[in-house]
């Protein structure tokens, strides 16, 4: 019997879009302060032939268990090529009935990754100077919440 699904397994063991981009659009770094997994997503945006933003690349490094990388690598595989605006209505759920029979206790590796693709998005907009939407806005401070969280337990950072 196998703690994990076929399709995990399939993304662990032969990771997809994994490595840097260099000069990223936009870099999406997120972790979780309970389970120690950090993910970074990395995207390259450019226009399409109708002149939408889309996703021309995407890499990825995930520090962190067998359901972690499963979860970034499928990500990864879903957004290539998508617009932002479709690649942002991803959740959590799309990716757990991808991936098949996640384990309860590793849920959270799903809304990582999804996190991870939120603030890259962000950190592209911030850089591009473009209009954040509020629901965008949130999930980043929720990340950026988190990350200070992170900082001050393991790097005894006080809270800014």
């Amino acid at each position: 019997m196998n703690l994990y699904s076929k399709e995990i397994m399939k993304h662990f063991k032969k990771p997809q879009n994994v490595g840097k981009i260099k000069n990223p659009s936009g870099l999406g770094k997120v972790g979780n302060i309970k389970c120690g997994d950090i993910m970074h997503l990395y995207l390259k945006i450019a226009k399409d032939k109708k002149e939408r933003e889309v996703i021309k690349d995407v890499k990825f490094e995930t520090f962190g268990c067998t359901v972690a990388v499963a979860n970034t690598s499928l990500l990864t595989t879903m957004v290539k090529g998508k617009t932002i605006e479709n690649a942002l209505k991803i959740t959590k759920e799309d990716l757990v009935k991808k991936l098949g029979d996640v384990p309860a206790i590793k849920m959270h590796c799903s809304m990582l990754a999804v996190d991870a693709l939120g603030e890259a998005i962000y950190d592209y907009y911030k850089k591009e100077g473009k209009e954040i939407a509020p629901d965008l806005q949130k999930r980043h401070e929720h990340a950026e919440k988190v990350e200070r969280e992170i900082k001050r337990k393991f790097h005894g950072e006080e809270q800014g």
